[in-house]
């Protein structure tokens, strides 16, 4: 089966091939025959009924500092001329995100767009992850400082205090147990974000690593453990964090057997969860989630195949219905 297949995506030039996900994905792609086209967000339209974009046919390698080759960008209508559209630009989740997922919700029955943008929509990382409570730390997600110091006194100690739509670790924050500093940090939080934003105690177990384990279409594929870095309580690989190979304990199994059918309904094809100390489920990676490079370096797997093996199995269930 050959697939034409658009992948709209950060700049080519800025991704590191080395760890990029959506580069591994693209590769894995290209292995499998698949026809690759590259497209800007920014590029993306709705013009009478059809959802259009401006992109060019895409080759990719594993080569530093030459790792792409595009061809002539043409405006390319999505419903007529791909079978499959990645969604993988990185967040911020903003109006702009969102909008693209309104467009490419355009395209339902036609092409598939990975993962579902519905679904997208409607799940973003530290909301729908409410929906798992009974997983979760002790969490608030509020405004007002008054609510803040209310839950704080319920779980007296250090607190994380970070934004509801970011992503990479970025603004999170550790808060001391003598809440120095929380009112100020709750009124910047207030004039930079509209929406509410997350709190919750400080879990020690961090120290020993936050836990990335990639669902594809439900099932597990793998798992890392990120450690934080040198004089750091945060664990993402993008500021500073290392992995090493971990496996499942007995609750994050229980954590994504309770996770996997309703990922699977929802059409949520690559999903990354994130468990801290083995127990605590903090999100559900949804929109362009990490991880599968280093999953595969440490297990020996190929889970940019299981992925598209998963694609391909959803995009001819589509096809035939």
């Amino acid at each position: 089966m050959s697939l034409r297949v658009a992948v709209q995506m950060d700049p080519l030039p800025s991704i590191n091939i080395a760890g990029d996900s959506t580069f591994a994905l693209l590769l894995a792609a290209q292995a499998r025959g698949h026809a690759l086209w590259y497209y800007d967000v920014a590029t993306l339209g709705w013009d009478e009924g059809r959802v259009f974009a401006r992109a060019a046919p895409l080759t990719v390698r594993r080569v530093e500092g030459d790792h792409f080759t595009l061809g002539a960008f043409t405006r390319l209508d999505l419903g007529e001329d791909i079978d499959v559209v990645l969604m993988r630009q990185d967040p911020p989740f903003d109006l702009g995100y969102i909008t693209a997922a309104h467009i490419l919700e355009r395209l339902k029955g036609r092409t598939l767009v990975v993962n579902d943008p519905e679904s997208v929509r409607n799940a973003p990382e530290k909301v729908f992850v409410l929906d798992f409570a009974r997983f979760m730390p002790p969490t608030l997600v509020a405004r007002r400082i008054e609510d803040v110091c209310a839950f704080h006194a319920r779980h007296p100690g250090d607190l994380v205090v970070k934004p509801l739509h970011g992503n990479g670790g970025k603004a999170v924050f550790r808060i001391p147990a003598d809440g120095s500093n929380l009112g100020a940090l709750v009124e910047l939080f207030g004039q930079v974000w509209r929406e509410p934003f997350m709190v919750q105690p400080f879990l020690p177990g961090v120290a020993d690593g936050d836990k990335r384990i990639v669902l594809v279409d439900g099932e597990v594929a793998g798992a890392i453990n990120r450690r934080p870095g040198a004089g750091e309580f945060r664990s993402n690989l993008a500021v500073g964090g290392s992995a090493e190979a971990a496996s499942l304990t007995a609750r994050e199994a229980e954590i994504c057997a309770a996770l996997g059918p309703e990922l699977k309904k929802r059409g949520l094809i690559f999903v990354g969860i994130d468990v801290i100390a083995g127990q605590w489920l903090t999100e559900i990676n949804v929109t362009s989630p990490t991880g599968i490079v280093a999953i595969d370096r440490f297990n020996g797997t190929d889970t940019g195949a299981v992925i598209w093996t998963a694609i391909e199995r959803r995009h001819t269930a589509m096809a035939g219905s």
